[in-house]
C-alpha cells in the first residue's frame, strides 16, 4: 500500500509539477529563431459545419512546424485571418508570415479557414448586422473546433506532438473577434437575443472534435473587439492586444460597425485590456499611436512590433501551469471548494449559489478531453468517481476558474 501511494505521489508531481517540466524555454527557444526552416502541412481537415446558406463546408488549416525539431510536447498558436467575415484566406500573406516566424522559434502554429459570408442588403450595399453578428459566432465556433482538434490529436495519434495544456488562439481583425470569442464567450446568455444563438448550435458550436475542451492558454487580439467587455470574467485566459488608436474600421475604444438595426456596437482593445486588469488577468496592450487598421499586415515595422509583443507575452506563460492542468487564481468574487482531495470514491463540491445558473460543468482529464458532464443545480453537489481512472482532473464551470480534482 505504501509503495502504491509513493508511486501515485511521484506521478502527481510529474503531472502538475513546475512549469519547466511542461515547456522548456531554455536555450533561447520561443525567443530567438532557433530553427532555420519550417515544414508546412497544407489543407489539414479539422472539422465541418454549415455556412449561412446551409451548405456544409469542410474546414481546413495549414500547420507550421519547426523543421528538424525533436521536442515531443510543444505549444501551439492557432491564427484566424482578417477580412470582415466576408473575405480572406489562411494563406494571406500576414498569416503565412506570422505563423512562419513563430514556428522558427519552436512553436507549432496553424492558420485556419473558417466559415465566411452573411446577407448583404440595400443599395449602396449595407451589412445585415444580425448576419454579421452570426458570422462572428460561426468564426469563433470554427476556431474552437481547431483548438479541440489539437487536443484530440494530443490524446490520440500525436501527429503534431503538441502539449494540450498550451494552446493559444489569435487573429487579425475579424480573426481577432473570433479569438476573443474563444477566450471569453463561454455562455449562451452573453449573446444578444437577436443573434438567436440556439439556432447556431450555442457558443461552442458543432464544427468538429466534440468531447474536448476549447479553452485557450491565451488570446492574441490584433485589432479586434467584442460585443461587450463583460465577456471577460475573473479566471479567464490572459489577453495580449495590439491595436492602432486611429483605427476607423474596428474602434480602439468603442463604436458601431456594420449597419442596420439593432446596431453591432463593439468594444476594442482600449476597453478590453483595462477590464482584464481590473479582474487580475495577465494582459498586455500594445498601443500603436496614430496607426490605422491592421497596420502590421502592410508595414514591416509594425509587423515586427506585433511579433515581438506576441513573443514576449507568450514566453512567460510557457513557464507557468497550462490551461487545463490547474485552476487560475481569481482576483475577486465567491470561491468554490472541492474536498477531500485526493479522493477515493467521491468529491463533495461547495460552489457559490450564482454558479448553479451557469449551465453544465465539464470534467476534463490531463489531455483536455471531457470525461464527465455535471448538472450544477442540485443542492447536494457531489462528483462521484465511477469508472474514472486515478489521476488529476479539472472541473470547469462556465466563466469561472476551474477546480482541481484528484482521484487516487
Amino acid at each position: 500500500m505504501k509503495i502504491t501511494l509513493l508511486l501515485l505521489a511521484l506521478w502527481l508531481l510529474a503531472a502538475v509539477g513546475p512549469a519547466a517540466a511542461q515547456i522548456d524555454t531554455t536555450r533561447a527557444r520561443y525567443y530567438q529563431p532557433v530553427f532555420a526552416n519550417v515544414d508546412v502541412t497544407s489543407n489539414v481537415a479539422y472539422g465541418s459545419a454549415p455556412t449561412f446558406l446551409g451548405i456544409t463546408q469542410s474546414l481546413q488549416m495549414d500547420i507550421y512546424q519547426p523543421a528538424g525539431d525533436t521536442v515531443k510536447r510543444r505549444p501551439v498558436i492557432i491564427f484566424a485571418h482578417q477580412g470582415g467575415f466576408f473575405l480572406g484566406s489562411k494563406t494571406d500573406a500576414y498569416m503565412v508570415a506570422v505563423c512562419t516566424r513563430l514556428a522558427r522559434l519552436g512553436y507549432v502554429t496553424a492558420s485556419i479557414e473558417y466559415r465566411l459570408g452573411f446577407p448583404l442588403t440595400g443599395l449602396p450595399v449595407l451589412t445585415d448586422t444580425v448576419g454579421l453578428a452570426q458570422a462572428a459566432i460561426r468564426g469563433g465556433q470554427d476556431l474552437k473546433a481547431a483548438v479541440r482538434f489539437f487536443r484530440q490529436d494530443a490524446a490520440t495519434a500525436k501527429t503534431y506532438r503538441v502539449n494540450p495544456a498550451y494552446i493559444a488562439v489569435g487573429g487579425s481583425s475579424a480573426g481577432a473577434f473570433a479569438a476573443l470569442e474563444v477566450g471569453y464567450l463561454n455562455k449562451d446568455s452573453k449573446v444578444p437575443a437577436y443573434v438567436n444563438i440556439a439556432s447556431l448550435g450555442g457558443v461552442e458550436g458543432q464544427s468538429g472534435n466534440p468531447g474536448y475542451s476549447s479553452a485557450p492558454l491565451a488570446v492574441l487580439n490584433l485589432s479586434g473587439a467584442t460585443q461587450s467587455p463583460d465577456y471577460i470574467e475573473a479566471g479567464n485566459a490572459p489577453l495580449c492586444s495590439v491595436h492602432g488608436t486611429a483605427d476607423m474600421t474596428v474602434p480602439y475604444f468603442q463604436g458601431k460597425i456594420g449597419a442596420g438595426l439593432p446596431p453591432k456596437y463593439v468594444y476594442g482593445s482600449g476597453r478590453l485590456n483595462p477590464r482584464a486588469t481590473a479582474l487580475g488577468i495577465t494582459n498586455t496592450l500594445r498601443t500603436l499611436k496614430g496607426a490605422g487598421h491592421i497596420p502590421f499586415e502592410t508595414n514591416a515595422a509594425y509587423a515586427d512590433t506585433a511579433f515581438w509583443t506576441i513573443r514576449d507575452f507568450m514566453r512567460p506563460l510557457l513557464r507557468q501551469t497550462g490551461t487545463v492542468l490547474a485552476a487560475r487564481a481569481t482576483a475577486a468574487g465567491p470561491q468554490a471548494q472541492a474536498y477531500p482531495t485526493p479522493a477515493t470514491d467521491a468529491v463533495q463540491l461547495n460552489i457559490p449559489a450564482a454558479w448553479r445558473q451557469l449551465g453544465e460543468a465539464q470534467l476534463l482529464d490531463m489531455t483536455g478531453r471531457v470525461v464527465r458532464r455535471l448538472d450544477p443545480r442540485p443542492a447536494d453537489l457531489r462528483l462521484t468517481r465511477g469508472a474514472l481512472a486515478a489521476g488529476v482532473y479539472s472541473l470547469r464551470f462556465p466563466g469561472q476558474a476551474p477546480l482541481r480534482i484528484v482521484f487516487e
